[in-house]
């Protein structure tokens, strides 16, 4: 057995679990057998190198700006002081962020990289690695990586073979400096807009959800990056949208809502890791939930990969649960629930382990169990390979270009097809032609253009929570953004040269000063078009309107910026409306004073130009809301999959919840239309399928996207069931006067729900089968009756619905 002064060299017959001729399970399990119960224990732990959380006040500045880090600052205080030899003595399991807590370059992290790897290899008897961890929710969270918009902007885009490319080109480049694991996809499925993370999820609708996170998991995957689905499970269902706060949801709620797109991206994904949720659903905080860890995650879904905690998770179930009587016994409960590595540092999970194992407290299996599983993936990544070292992890990383023009060209093509136009009304495209989109002579642009708002001339505003620039940079006050992000402005300027383009921002994002109103309507008054860009800027804990912990009471826009736009109204200048935000807004008091409404959510480094492309009308507009925009900023409406009693109930309520535009909608400057549905039956069993085709034309004057939608009712069930839930959607692009036939293979599981004995069926029945291209846009319908006993479905049910589009007329397929 080689000791940590002595790594296998050429010519040694090496141990067999360096041999990659045997398969993973049975060197895995020799070397398993060949460690000490201390060096097992070392496996389940982790180091955050440079992580600064604990340590803020020290940044003056960075206090100043009041960056609320507590109870993070309590939790990573303890390991802060550790010097990595220590922790790392006997072994390690990760290594949390070193490309992302502080500004480094490839060559710098690379070089932190090979220095922390080898003191993790000295530190135990079999020279093994540590695994690397890094953020990659909206593109690979380190100095000067590529910004791309958020995951609500990519929602936006109904569209997985882009999020497959996106996963692809963020894992190539985690890959090429060392990274083995992603920390993304958010899962979590909106249930109340004003949580603070809506802007790091896919959107309200567990199916797009499903689509969306399963493509993006598989080009990471594919790119030789675990992924890891975040929050398992229920995060997102808190009540009153607090973040961490509890959710206070049923078991159906959460196997028919919460609950599929984690399973669709195992399953169809290849998910190779799962992080838990710090929520307590119905009082049981994930981090102990053996039902959902293990019973579900585990021995339904046959997962096998590994499940890391949320940062603090561990600890919290002591610090703020409540279920344990300190951090050691939080390790015991939690690693006994299901959870294998505990993240970002070791606490829970430290060495107190071994006792307790040996007091009879914890089965020694237990801990195996996830040793096992981690040790699968440091296998399956090469760690234990005799030849792998820390120099050859990195050997790229001198060449790699975080932010090349590949990425640049994949974060514009993102960004330009998240937005999402309302309503062109009078004034867009800015450039289309007279008398509206669809005919006519080219129009000159306005002469003069007054920009306003908060969010037009501020590049942070593009920006997630989790983008580099807006995650770490603010405690580095000075630094360059590290990438290059220009404004609205600046894009406006570009777009239109020949137009004068003036800027006066009027307010903040936040806050209650009206200082500016005066210049903001003054400019505006002089032009012959305002462009109004108001919205959020995205921050952690407090230090934005959007983003970790930055929850919303309601739903009017932060700050006094609904103000602003009244007085620009007031003007009687024009006013194009554009929305930069991370949640949807209220806007039913602006929509009927905006000349145009346009729709962005946080778009990324691209996004200024994206949003310009749309005004000017360079760029046709494609988006389709992922989620609905309410029409008034109290008494939250349901999202759109509410039962009956959710929706508009016509006199039982004072409150009518109706959205001002609703889930799928999306406008553009040319027109299509829906018709000629045929189905292939009108009756089949529950264990049957149906086929359902609709022609699509563009009846414009454009070349434009449409995404048709298919939408299943199911009429009478034993419980309450949706008044409608998309089960399928297909993009078409089609030139002026085009038409294509789009094909929806429908497997009676698609209609699957969980009974009342929490039993997933497929109840016979009448369904509704309605097409169009929003929730609300739907005018093809058709009622088929499925026949036969109910069946009870699981895990081995249909998942997707397979489309396919034929460009032109096929009567005969289409029957």
């Amino acid at each position: 057995m080689p000791t940590a002064d002595s790594p296998p060299v050429t010519g040694q017959i090496v141990p067999s679990w360096q041999d990659p001729a045997l398969p993973v399970p049975d060197r895995v399990d020799a070397l398993l057998g060949a460690m000490t119960l201390a060096e097992k224990v070392a496996q389940l732990g982790s180091r955050w190198i440079g992580n600064d959380l604990a340590h803020q006040a020290e940044d003056e500045d960075a206090q100043a700006k009041n960056l609320n880090v507590a109870p993070l600052e309590e939790v990573f205080a303890e390991p802060g002081d550790i010097p990595l030899d220590e922790a790392a003595r006997d072994g390690l399991g990760h290594l949390t962020r070193v490309y992302g807590s502080r500004p480094v370059s490839p060559v710098e992290g690379a070089a932190e990289l090979v220095r922390s790897q080898h003191t993790v290899q000295r530190g135990n008897r079999f020279h093994l690695p540590a695994l690397v961890h890094e953020e990659c929710l909206t593109g690979f969270t380190t100095y000067g990586a590529t910004v791309y918009p958020t995951a609500l902007a990519w929602a936006a885009t109904f569209d997985p073979d882009l999020l497959r490319r996106l996963g692809t080109a963020i894992g190539r480049d985690m890959r090429a400096v060392g990274v083995h694991q992603g920390l993304a996809p958010v899962l979590d499925v909106v249930r109340d807009y004003r949580w603070g993370r809506v802007e790091e999820t896919l959107g309200e609708d567990p199916y797009l959800v499903s689509m969306l996170g399963s493509a993006y998991v598989s080009g990471l995957e594919g790119a030789g990056v675990i992924a890891t689905l975040k929050h398992f499970a229920g995060y997102s269902a808190s009540r009153a949208a607090r973040n961490h706060g509890p959710a206070p949801i049923g078991r159906r709620e959460l196997m028919d809502v919460i609950l599929p797109p984690f399973e669709t991206a195992i399953t169809l994904g290849g998910a190779r890791s799962v992080m838990n949720s710090y929520s307590e659903v119905d009082g049981v905080p994930a981090g102990i939930d053996s039902w959902l860890l293990t019973e579900v995650l585990r021995d339904d879904w046959e997962f096998t990969g590994t499940v890391v905690s949320d940062y603090g998770a561990v600890a919290f179930l002591a610090a703020m649960h409540g279920v344990a009587a300190d951090t050691d016994r939080a390790g015991v409960l939690a690693l006994g629930a299901g959870i294998d590595v505990e993240l970002p540092d070791t606490l829970g999970f430290g060495r107190h382990l071994v006792e307790r194992v040996r007091r009879g407290e914890l089965p020694e299996s237990t801990v195996d169990r996830a040793v096992r599983r981690l040790l699968i993936q440091k296998a399956e990544l090469g760690l234990l390979d005799p030849d792998w070292t820390p120099e050859a992890s990195v050997a790229t990383a001198a060449d790699v270009d975080l932010d090349s023009p590949h990425n640049r060209e994949l974060a514009r093509e993102l960004a330009e097809r998240s937005i999402v136009l309302l309503d062109g009304g009078s004034a867009l495209p800015l450039l289309g032609a007279e008398g509206g989109a669809d005919g006519g002579t080219q129009r000159p642009a306005p002469g003069r253009i007054a920009v306003v708002g908060p969010c037009a001339a501020d590049p942070h505003t593009l920006m997630g929570c989790y983008s580099y620039p807006n995650h770490v940079l603010p405690r580095y006050p000075g630094m360059a953004l590290g990438v290059t992000a220009p404004t609205v402005v600046d894009a406006l300027r570009t777009e239109l040269p020949d137009t004068e383009i003036s800027h006066v921002p009027g307010c903040d994002v936040s806050g209650a000063d009206r200082s500016g109103f005066a210049a903001a309507t003054a400019a505006a008054r002089e032009a012959d078009l305002c462009v109004a860009v108001v919205g959020d800027l995205a921050g952690m804990f407090g230090n934005g309107t959007s983003g970790e912990g930055c929850d919303a009471e309601d739903l009017r826009l932060p700050g006094v910026q609904a103000d602003l736009l009244a007085e620009l109204f007031a003007t009687g200048t024009p006013v194009v409306v554009v929305v930069v935000s991370g949640r949807p807004y209220a806007l039913g008091e602006i929509h009927p004073h905006a000349a145009a409404l346009v729709q962005a959510f946080i778009p990324g480094q691209e996004g200024a130009a994206a949003i310009a492309g749309v005004l000017s009308g360079r760029v046709q507009p494609a988006g389709k809301l992922p989620v609905q925009i309410p029409r008034r900023p109290g008494g939250q409406p349901c999202t759109y999959l509410q039962p009956p009693l959710g929706g508009n109930t016509h006199g039982i309520s004072n409150i009518d919840p109706t959205p001002l535009f609703p889930f799928g909608y999306g406008k553009s400057y040319t027109t299509f239309e829906v018709d000629d549905l045929r189905a292939s039956t009108t009756e089949t069993t529950t264990d049957g399928e149906f086929t359902v085709s609709v022609r699509v034309r563009n009846t414009g004057a454009r070349t434009g996207r449409e995404v048709v939608q298919l939408y299943l009712r199911d009429v009478v069930a034993q419980v309450t069931r949706p008044v409608r839930e998309l089960a399928g959607f297909a993009h078409v692009r089609l030139e002026p006067g085009a038409s294509a036939r789009v094909r929806f293979h429908v497997h009676a599981d698609r209609t699957a729900f969980t009974g009342r004995d929490l039993r997933r069926i497929v109840e016979p029945g009448e369904i509704e089968v309605l097409i169009g291209t929003s929730s609300a846009d739907l005018p093809c319908r058709v009622t088929l009756q499925l026949t036969g006993s109910t069946r009870a479905v699981g895990h081995d049910r249909r998942l997707t619905t397979p489309v396919d589009v034929q460009p032109g007329e096929d009567d005969a397929a289409g029957r």
